[in-house]
């Protein structure tokens, strides 16, 4: 569905929202109830009958958490979303209305370590078969498609940023009758949108750009109405990953800005993973700002990246001796973060997951923030400067 909506328009997105609020409020009040009654006993059994939605219980239907799902929905281009209260809440949710005992995944390398675990787990005790490859690598796509369910992408890929033709991939999984999920968190609706790109089923971790404050745990799912339809009705209610209200609200304020945002990531991050890319003590720099060419439906690049060092380098002081960047998990957020690679390895993970993961010991995944490009170089020379060995 292309519904003519430019992301990066936020007068849009917010007058689109905004002209019917209650009261005539500028920032739509927040529903914050459990349930919600009925006006008599034909009111109740149609409501029960499916013969009118409206909101019952906030399990299943809240004005406040279905603002935020038509706002992602518009944003994503599709024709419906569904919130969780987590992203993994939306992954699991998503795969388990389609996938079941007996079936297969076909799943890009170097997955987020906990949908790599969830998948490895949980999936397996279910009797669920999941078949890694290459992203990069179409024609081992191409052999792996055949008598799978689903095909789940991320692109870029977490911790080493591989990026991938998603509208050749979503064309391979069509012709194979392959639904075909992606983790957009990344590269947030703002700089890519996988439905316009063949895709079936678009995933967000919502907590990260969507969100934007480190205040809210969160997970979207946007796509078809039948395909959100279906997965409202067969694990939305059962496994019970409900979206609260008042996150809900967090997530609507902070989508507003959302658009000014990805850019100021995006600009500070192009700088200094540069200014890394010429550092005499990087070896690597994974991010696709730094390709020559973006791949056909990524139009921009998010504050998320990692590199490598070269030997000589102390990755512990390096991380001790940073002011600005603060050690802490997830991304997305107005601050700077660093995660070291050798802690995700030493979490109990799977046999090999070093590989799975394509993480090194000696890397280190940042995520830019909105401090300042300066201000944020100048903390990472001077770290660097303090971890260099001899």
């Amino acid at each position: 569905m292309n519904n003519g909506f430019d992301p990066f328009d936020e007068a849009s997105l917010i007058v689109a929202h905004d002209m019917n609020n209650a009261y005539d409020a500028v920032v739509p009040p927040i529903v914050q109830t459990s349930l919600f009654t009925f006006t008599d006993y034909d009111d109740m059994i149609a409501s029960y009958r499916g013969e009118k939605i409206r909101p019952i219980y906030t399990r299943g239907l809240n004005p406040t958490v279905r603002m935020f799902e038509e706002m992602l929905a518009r944003l994503e281009g599709a024709e419906d979303a569904i919130g969780f209260a987590s992203g993994m809440s939306a992954i699991s949710s998503t795969v388990l209305s389609f996938v079941g005992p007996g079936d297969r995944i076909v799943a890009v390398r170097h997955l987020y370590p906990d949908a790599f675990r969830l998948f490895g787990t949980f999936f397996k005790r279910m009797n669920i078969d999941v078949t890694y490859v290459d992203g990069k690598d179409e024609e081992a796509v191409a052999r792996a498609l055949p008598g799978a369910k689903l095909l789940y992408l991320e692109s870029p890929t977490s911790w080493v940023m591989e990026t991938h033709d998603v509208a050749a991939l979503a064309a391979l999984a069509k012709n194979h009758g392959v639904i075909t999920t992606i983790d957009n968190s990344w590269a947030s609706p703002i700089f890519q949108q996988p439905i316009a790109l063949g895709v079936d089923l678009v995933i967000h971790s919502a907590s990260k750009y969507l969100g934007g404050h480190s205040d809210v745990v969160a997970g979207v799912v946007a796509g078809s109405k039948e395909m959100i339809g279906r997965i409202r009705a067969e694990a939305y209610p059962y496994l019970g990953g409900k979206l609260s209200p008042f996150d809900a609200w967090l997530l609507i304020r902070g989508m507003r800005t959302l658009p000014i945002r990805m850019k100021a990531h995006e600009q500070s991050t192009i700088e200094i993973t540069k200014r890394l890319q010429a550092h005499e003590a990087v070896e690597t720099v994974c991010y696709p700002g730094l390709a020559n060419h973006l791949p056909p439906g990524l139009k921009g690049t998010s504050g998320l990246f990692s590199f490598i060092f070269r030997d000589g380098i102390n990755v512990r002081t390096f991380s001790d001796h940073l002011k600005l960047f603060k050690l802490g998990v997830s991304w997305g957020g107005h601050e700077s973060l660093i995660v070291p690679g050798d802690v995700v390895l030493s979490q109990k993970a799977q046999p090999n997951s070093a590989v799975a993961f394509g993480i090194s010991p000696r890397s280190v995944r940042l995520h830019v923030g909105l401090e300042g490009t300066e201000a944020l170089w100048s903390d990472i020379e001077t770290a660097i400067a303090a971890a260099s060995i001899g």
